[in-house]
């Protein structure tokens, strides 16, 4: 991801910034934050609007709910509801956008995401060490769907991508 980021056509560090680009700050791999998860069904309903940070089109990003990912993080439960795009015909992938209590200091203030592979048996391998930042956090011209607020953790989430320590 690190020389994509740096030299990648699609990269989302701005071209000038690039050859400075020291390369992407993760904590360290936590087998705590890799758990398993079970997704039940929501009935079928409209469209969820998940709400953007400032963005250049400034149009809002209409995904549909698929249901809610249930796991255990130490002794407590929760949920995160997982999205797949308005229009997908076959939903293949699942979008888990969530915040969690290191946000803003040690990770993005408007949260991180996962994706998952479908599953045919509704268990999903929710594995926190792969959450990443989304594009915005490098440019400003990308569009940044900010969690749900159900999808609002109350603790902090110490896997996956965080902020640099320093700037790059």
């Amino acid at each position: 991801k690190d020389a994509a980021f740096r030299s990648g056509e699609d990269s989302p560090i701005p071209a000038p910034e690039r050859a400075a680009f020291r390369g992407l700050a993760y904590y360290p791999v936590d087998p705590h934050y890799r758990v398993p998860a079970f997704l039940t069904g929501d009935p079928p309903g409209p469209p969820v609007i998940i709400a953007l940070q400032q963005t250049s089109s400034n149009e809002p990003q209409r995904m549909r709910k698929v249901g809610r990912l249930r796991f255990t993080l130490g002794e407590a439960t929760y949920t995160l509801i997982a999205f797949a795009e308005e229009d997908a015909g076959t939903v293949n992938r699942l979008f888990v956008p969530f915040a969690d209590l290191t946000g803003g200091t040690e990770t993005y203030k408007g949260g991180r995401y996962l994706n998952l592979d479908r599953t045919p048996t509704g268990l999903y391998d929710l594995d926190f060490n792969r959450a990443y930042h989304p594009y915005c956090v490098y440019n400003t011209t990308y569009e940044c769907p900010i969690p749900p607020r159900e999808n609002r953790l109350p603790v902090a989430i110490r896997a996956g991508e965080r902020l640099m320590a320093q700037p790059h």
